[in-house]
């Protein structure tokens, strides 16, 4: 599904992560400051990368600068990766596995933040935790894969990174749309309240067949 969404769009999907590498490259040269600098400008990017892939994903029109309007949302998007931090390196003191667990149950936050303007940090990173019951081990084989295919990548010099990244990448926005769909289904399956329930079996039980009661 991501190859399919993929389709011509190939060159335009390498952009985001040839700057990101670059950005990355640049402030990482810089001491201090550039650590500093990473730190603000990862919750914006990872915002603005997640509409971008969203909208490749989604066949919508994708324009490059996508990948910057999470710097719009600058407060939110900020926020929000403060936490998911703090609250994976929490789960991570009490050993490795729950830290992982933490990281697998965020995984949907900036997709969500994406796709609803209106609610904060915490309101979002909930809705992830809710969203990802049951499909956590399924992302953690997807990033097992993806982390293979990356060693694999390293052989070529690093040349195929660029193809790599931007497969994660929808394939990561494709996962949160069934996912996100799923949910839905969900809550629109209809239980019927208790009682009517009981109502029925008053009527049932009021028209049964004296005979057969004898």
């Amino acid at each position: 599904m991501a190859r399919e969404s993929l389709q011509g769009k190939w060159g335009i999907a390498m952009i985001p992560g040839l700057i990101f590498f670059v950005i990355s490259l640049v402030l990482g040269f810089i001491p201090f400051i550039g650590q500093i600098a990473s730190f603000l400008v990862a919750g914006p990017l990872a915002l603005g990368i997640a509409m971008f892939f969203l909208s490749i994903a989604r066949g919508q029109e994708t324009k490059t600068e996508q990948m910057f309007h999470g710097f719009n949302d600058f407060g939110r998007a900020f926020l929000t990766y403060i936490l998911m931090v703090i609250f994976i390196i929490l789960w991570s003191l009490l050993l490795i596995i729950p830290g992982v667990i933490a990281a697998l149950s965020y995984a949907m936050t900036f997709y969500i933040l994406a796709d609803n303007p209106s609610i904060g940090a915490n309101e979002a990173i909930d809705k992830s935790k809710v969203m990802m019951k049951g499909y956590k081990l399924k992302l953690l084989g997807l990033s097992l894969l993806f982390f293979l295919l990356g060693i694999l990548c390293i052989l070529t010099l690093g040349i195929g990174f660029l193809w790599l990244y931007p497969y994660a990448q929808v394939t990561m926005a494709k996962f949160y749309e069934d996912i996100k769909n799923n949910s839905k289904e969900i809550k629109e399956v209809k239980v019927e309240p208790v009682q009517e329930i009981k109502e029925d079996v008053k009527v049932e039980s009021v028209t049964e067949d004296p005979k057969q009661v004898a």
